[in-house]
């Protein structure tokens, strides 16, 4: 097996590759964004309450959440029940039970008004994330 993924290797520079020139600075700044990678509360938070602005399952919102690259959730699925019980008892969002037995969540008119304010703000005037559960 390693012999064929060197092969591939060899000729995916050969074919692929020969055709790519990246600049230094290009791969700096791809570094960069790698270290990035990781988000604040907030920037979690501000992800779900935007997702919620339609009805969605927890299962749905995990694998939203991975497609914008946070992938907190990914192996501790509970950390979010958790985050939307605590939105939920602020009276930020509404859930309800479908026939199914899956569990939908939504942000309510609150929820909606306290995203639209945390939008308009600059991103480092944001509420924290404690503003948000004890406000």
């Amino acid at each position: 097996m390693d012999k064929r993924l060197k092969n591939l290797r060899k000729t995916m520079d050969r074919e692929v590759f020969a055709q790519l020139k990246f600049t230094e600075s290009h791969k700096k700044s791809i570094r960069e964004k790698i270290k990035q990678a990781t988000h604040s509360d907030e920037e979690i938070l501000i992800a779900i309450m935007q997702l919620l602005v339609q009805e969605k399952t927890g299962y749905q919102l995990v694998s939203l959440l991975q497609s914008r690259g946070i992938l907190n959730f990914k192996e501790n699925e509970g950390a979010l029940y958790v985050i939307l019980h605590r939105l939920e008892l602020k009276g930020i969002l509404t859930s309800n039970w479908q026939e199914d037995g899956a569990k939908f969540y939504q942000l309510n008119k609150k929820g909606c008004r306290l995203l639209k304010k945390v939008e308009e703000q600059p991103l480092s005037n944001h509420m924290s994330f404690k503003e948000i559960f004890e406000g």
